[in-house]
């Protein structure tokens, strides 16, 4: 039963995190290439990055090519769609959100799989939830999420924290997702509605 909703959380992110990436190379007006680009290493690139730290080898998608398509699926159905949304840029934030929320406890969950301790799956989590939009800006010619003003890397980082946590405190694994994922995504989403930012470092005299 675990195993399942840890799948299907899996393929929801990879699914939501391909939108995005496709919506913005839908902004950026590429071709369909373009779309399917995007999408793609938005939604395997942080997964292919925490899967090479960790040494699990070959990575998700090499192991299951089905991951690959489904990305390029969803950035053709994309390239097609893309007109459907009003603020594409307001959507993507907010699928984005959810894709983060749900990477954020299903690349710490990985880890923990990994036999790694809990600060490794908490940094796993993180970098699965950040590292495939972080790419996604940067070949959209987009300054990443991640150097903005808005909270989103601390939104990550609480998820995957009050997921590790609770399993350390002997939780029950879906629970500890299903409150991993609320929390994450509960202050990503309140950064979003209030314009909320952490305080920055301010030259002293």
């Amino acid at each position: 039963m675990f195993q399942t909703v840890t799948m299907a959380l899996d393929w929801l992110g990879i699914v939501v995190f391909a939108v995005t990436g496709a919506l913005m190379a839908s902004r950026k007006q590429m071709d369909i290439v373009g779309f399917v680009l995007l999408g793609t290493v938005t939604g395997i690139g942080g997964g292919t990055f925490r899967d090479v730290v960790l040494g699990t080898l070959p990575v998700f998608w090499v192991k299951d090519p089905t991951y690959l398509l489904a990305c390029v699926i969803v950035s053709c159905a994309v390239f097609f769609t893309a007109h459907i949304p009003q603020s594409r840029h307001r959507f993507l934030l907010w699928i984005d959100a959810v894709g983060l929320a749900l990477f954020a406890v299903t690349g710490a969950e990985k880890a923990l799989e990994a036999q790694s301790g809990p600060v490794v799956a908490v940094a796993m989590g993180v970098v699965t939830a950040t590292f495939g939009g972080v790419i996604r800006d940067i070949l959209g010619n987009e300054s990443p999420v991640i150097l903005s003003r808005e909270i989103y890397v601390s939104a990550a980082l609480a998820g995957a924290l009050i997921f590790v946590g609770l399993i350390g405190l002997s939780a029950p694994r879906e629970a500890a997702l299903i409150a991993g994922f609320a929390v994450a995504f509960g202050i990503r989403a309140l950064a979003l509605v209030n314009g909320w930012s952490l305080p920055r470092y301010r030259p002293r005299g």
